[in-house]
């Protein structure tokens, strides 16, 4: 019989406690499972780490919840909760049931694509107390594992605290001086859970619902591209007829801090990823990434290429060192006494996830690299703003995005993903607090919604332990050249007030009907093409609505036989006075993907002569992967008043890319300024 190394010592009333709530018979176990478990364990049990002679595992136990991980490797093999022995999926091997990876490539080498699951070579314990277990999972990276390994140091932390339903896990990642050249598209933390008990997941409140099963997908019909299926001999007859595609369940950081699965059992169970804090995830508030989807499959995605291309992934050049800490986040389980209370279990995950954003910086971790609450600074102050062109007086930025990133070019902070970023929204008077900043040197970044372009404040900010760094009133003066004499759509970097039409009734995900996020339907870029089969769209100032008559994305039209072609949207606009001088036209794009907008006034026809082209820009795929947006761009363009006349005119908008059916652009906001003094 294999002889238990019991780590951190229990009294002998908590063994036999341990040993009788183990058995699913015993009164311990049926009262464990009632409402005042916790209590009683808090009260009663205590944190122990088991180890084992024969197999290379490790587990941590609270008497709540059991986490089994490889030793050394540091996968999570197995999580023991409320009488499922695991809540994982057995069928998977072990290093495919709760896992870290890296999508990374070396440039120059024929562009080979590698994942690396992280797997460690060494394992000690930081901290072990009765109240709290911290265990560390290593590897060093060395010259002998190029090409095998992504050149990183890997410390892969995991944490189980006294009393708690859940346990906390964070990864500290390393490159030294020197070290070869590296791109990674992608990082994150995989947990794959048992796909004959859980069947519902949550993402939201108006996000959730009964979910398909993999092999669903397996004999489902592909679409236009692997991620999405449609469903023709479901195990539910429900859910026949509709597409699944994980891009679907897409959030924005800023929204992603609690998602997950609920078992279809009687007594329903709750598996959540909580992430109280963005400052370890790349790209700003409004980035978007991966959540849960069929699997059933948990993530936390800390830096991906997703809703933005190559633009934002992640590149060492010249030996360049580099550390960060990605997390802490925490697994949380619950349970309820009853299937009629299985939507309990999302509301108490969500107070549970205001728990954790109210305790963040976390003061148990144990790492230097973790600064505590007293080791952070925050910047503070009040943002207005400067359109003379709208009010002679600044006015208070309302529900700005304020933030601060590494330093960089203005709006620079959507393709940074090495360092930490801190984001909040202004009050109604424009005031911001940049709180639990980690010391370092940041740029202060800034938008305002209802007005173009991006803000950055004029000086670097160096923020240090215990700074309290007061901005005052800083001022943003957005892109503006004279009066508006037109302007469609709304400045808020996304396309979403535009026209979204109904999908094809062949290929809908029912949870989007008559839903506010009705964009992420699938196959909505082919109805452009059914609604303007032989003309392309014209839109008339003063006559059409953008919320019936902008079609969301500027596509290509399919033509037949795989072929596509590019299209030229109109505007038709009168000027009733024309001036001489420089007319401006600002054109906000929300999305591009392998496009090119050429622009042209009352000239559609001299293709060489162009007044204006973005070029080949874009490869954030937000068409395809009903985003609503990928990467902002904002282009300020001069129109010379010899391309205007008085009277009528016409604006024409040219996407002459048309290789594939997502080579397009979703516009955020479109507006013509007349010349100053006009």
């Amino acid at each position: 019989m294999e002889k238990l190394k019991w780590v951190s010592s229990l009294g002998l009333l908590a063994v036999l406690f341990f040993i009788c709530a183990s058995s699913e018979t015993t009164p311990v176990r049926k009262f464990l499972r009632s409402t005042n478990h916790r209590e009683l364990m808090n009260k009663s049990l205590r944190v122990q780490l088991l180890t084992k002679d024969k197999q290379r595992e490790v587990t941590m136990d609270n008497g709540i919840v059991q986490v089994t991980l490889s030793s050394p490797e540091g996968f999570v093999t197995g999580i023991k909760y409320n009488g499922i022995e695991n809540i994982l999926e057995t069928k998977n091997a072990e290093d495919n049931r709760g896992y870290w990876d890296v999508v990374w490539y070396e440039p120059g080498k024929g562009g080979d694509i590698n994942i690396d699951k992280l797997a460690c070579t060494d394992f000690r314990v930081i901290k072990s107390d009765e109240d709290q277990l911290e265990i560390s999972f290593t590897r060093k990276w060395n010259i002998k594992l190029r090409g095998s390994k992504v050149p990183l140091n890997v410390d892969k932390r995991f944490i189980l605290r006294r009393g708690s339903s859940g346990f906390y896990y964070y990864a500290i990642l390393e490159r030294e001086e020197g070290w070869p050249d590296v791109d990674i598209d992608q990082t994150r933390i995989v947990f794959k859970l048992q796909k004959e008990m859980f069947h519902f997941m949550a993402i939201t409140d108006g996000r959730q619902r009964i979910m398909p099963r993999p092999e669903d997908r397996e004999s489902g019909q592909p679409l236009a591209y692997p991620e999405a299926v449609l469903l023709t001999d479901p195990i539910n007859e429900e859910l026949r007829g509709e597409v699944d595609d994980k891009y679907q369940y897409s959030l924005e950081n800023k929204d992603n801090k609690v998602h997950g699965w609920i078992t279809a059992d009687d007594t329903p169970v709750g598996f959540w990823m909580i992430s109280p804090s963005e400052e370890y995830r790349s790209g700003g508030p409004k980035k978007q990434d991966l959540t849960s989807h069929v699997g059933p499959t948990v993530l936390n995605m800390f830096t991906s290429i997703h809703y933005g291309g190559k633009d934002i992934n992640t590149e060492f050049r010249n030996g360049e060192a580099w550390k960060k800490v990605l997390g802490p986040s925490l697994v949380y389980l619950n349970s309820a006494t009853s299937k009629n209370k299985t939507l309990t279990l999302w509301t108490n995950a969500k107070a549970q996830m205001h728990r954790e954003v109210q305790q963040w910086p976390y003061n148990f971790i144990n790492s230097e690299d973790f600064p505590k609450q007293d080791q952070r600074g925050s910047v503070f102050g009040q943002l207005k703003v400067n359109d003379r062109f709208i009010s002679e007086r600044w006015m208070e930025a309302d529900s700005a995005y304020v933030g601060l990133a590494a330093p960089g070019e203005v709006g620079s902070f959507q393709i940074e993903t090495k360092g930490y970023q801190f984001w909040t929204k202004t009050t109604k008077k424009g005031y911001f607090v940049l709180n639990n900043v980690r010391a370092g040197n940041y740029s202060l970044y800034a938008w305002v919604p209802g007005f173009i372009g991006n803000y950055q404040y004029k000086y670097n900010i160096t923020v240090k332990p215990g700074n309290k760094i007061n901005l005052k009133v800083i001022v943003y003066e957005p892109p503006r050249n004279g009066p508006t004499l037109w302007e469609i759509g709304i400045p808020d970097r996304s396309a979403a007030e535009f026209f979204i039409p109904n999908p094809y009734p062949t290929l809908m995900n029912q949870l989007y009907n008559d839903h506010p996020d009705k964009f992420r339907q699938y196959g909505l870029w082919e109805r452009y093409a059914d609604l303007y089969r032989n003309r392309d769209l014209k839109y008339t100032i003063g006559v059409s609505d953008y919320t019936r008559d902008w079609f969301f994305a500027h596509v290509t039209r399919n033509v037949g036989n795989k072929t596509y072609e590019g299209t030229t949207w109109q505007i038709i606009f009168e000027l009733k006075s024309w001036k001489r001088g420089n007319y401006k036209l600002q054109l906000a794009l929300a999305s591009a993907t392998q496009a090119e907008i050429q622009v042209r006034f009352n000239d559609v026809d001299r293709a060489d002569r162009a007044l204006f082209s973005t070029g080949l820009i874009g490869r954030d795929n937000a068409i395809a992967r009903h985003g609503i947006h990928g990467l902002y761009k904002l282009y300020t363009i001069d129109v010379p008043s010899s391309h205007l006349q008085r009277g009528n005119n016409t604006l024409f908008l040219t996407q002459s890319r048309s290789i594939g059916p997502f080579q397009g652009v979703m516009y955020d906001y479109i507006r013509l300024e007349g010349p100053t003094g006009n």
